[in-house]
């Protein structure tokens, strides 16, 4: 394995998010928070190391990961500082895992999703068909089915419902077809290198600026790590920890993500009317939404993995604004 540092990640909405869920003062300066605030995507730790100044003495921050790669880097930040908490685990666990160490609340939930540059431009990980490896794309590489295995035993139609519900591909019935006729004739796809090759073959037509496979390994990398179930599930946990006050910051890559993100937030903050009694005054949820951001023009020429990227914040409403 890889040692932790080998492929550097630079985080995507960096100064916008830790500005979202740890607010400077009006003149600018950090108000060091107390609390306890949870980065759920700790990755290489970019938003976690520029949270904490911003963080009391007394706070804590408790990073999730699926990654031994990235939990080895939280380990070692932990290792410097004691407000730092670890969890081996998907973020979807929040609350169970807040709940054992004895937190009932948190102040701050940001969640940066999708796969991060390191898992990308790691040829190991299976990620990238830029590189030629075995066919892994797993987050947490100690578990699980890998997407070789998946694409080993699942039937031809299961293969095109993930591919097409996951990567919104529309070729994804020929697709399918290929794949399994080359598992039939007793060469199943095992790397990246040969998925890519039956993917040119199915793929009759590619986006201006897109590798034909681009939508084919979206599509395996959110199935096999169950990423849109786990971010529904995320988003709940979240809602049942937020203290009032509290904001949730989430940075989705993605049309699928953010269509999750988009329509969670909406759901819990707009204010409910009841039929029954349409003069009553409407009950307010628990949410309200602060809008969106997208990267600037700077960051876009600096990184332009950040191009697609949308943060979207919401705050959680004190009590009596929702009686």
């Amino acid at each position: 394995m890889s040692t932790p540092d080998a492929w550097q990640h630079t985080s995507v909405l960096l100064a916008e998010a830790i500005d979202a869920i740890a607010p400077q003062s009006e003149d600018g300066e950090p108000l060091l928070l107390p609390g306890v605030f949870v980065d759920g995507t700790y990755g290489r730790g970019g938003h976690s190391r520029a949270l904490l100044p911003r963080l009391a003495p007394s706070a804590k921050l408790v990073v999730f990961d699926k990654d031994p790669e990235a939990i080895a880097s939280a380990q070692a930040l932990a290792a410097t500082d004691a407000r730092v908490i670890v969890e081996h685990a998907s973020f979807a666990s929040m609350a169970d895992a807040l709940s054992r160490r004895g937190i009932g609340a948190v102040h701050g939930v940001l969640l940066d999703l999708g796969v991060s540059s390191p898992q990308i431009d790691n040829p190991e990980r299976g990620f990238s068909f830029r590189h030629d490896a075995p066919l892994d794309m797993r987050m947490d590489t100690t578990r699980g089915a890998t997407a070789a295995d998946f694409l080993a035993s699942a039937t031809e139609r299961r293969i095109a419902e993930v591919i097409r519900e996951y990567g919104e591909e529309r070729f994804a019935v020929p697709l399918a077809k290929a794949l399994v006729a080359r598992r039939e004739s007793g060469r199943p796809v095992r790397t990246t290198a040969e998925l890519s090759q039956v993917v040119a073959g199915a793929v009759k037509t590619r986006e201006p600026g897109q590798d034909p496979a681009t939508r084919t390994f979206q599509a395996l990398r959110i199935f096999v790590n169950a990423e849109l179930e786990e971010l529904e599930q995320g988003l709940t946990a979240a809602l049942s920890l937020l203290a009032p006050g509290a904001r949730l910051a989430v940075i989705s890559f993605h049309s699928l993500e953010d269509r999750i993100v988009k329509t969670f937030i909406a759901r819990h903050s707009r204010d409910e009317v009841d039929r029954r009694a349409p003069f009553a005054p409407p009950r307010a949820m628990p949410l309200q939404a602060l809008g969106r951001v997208r990267p600037g023009v700077a960051e876009l020429r600096a990184n332009p993995r950040a191009r697609s990227a949308i943060l979207r914040v919401a705050e959680r409403r004190a009590a009596e604004d929702q009686a």
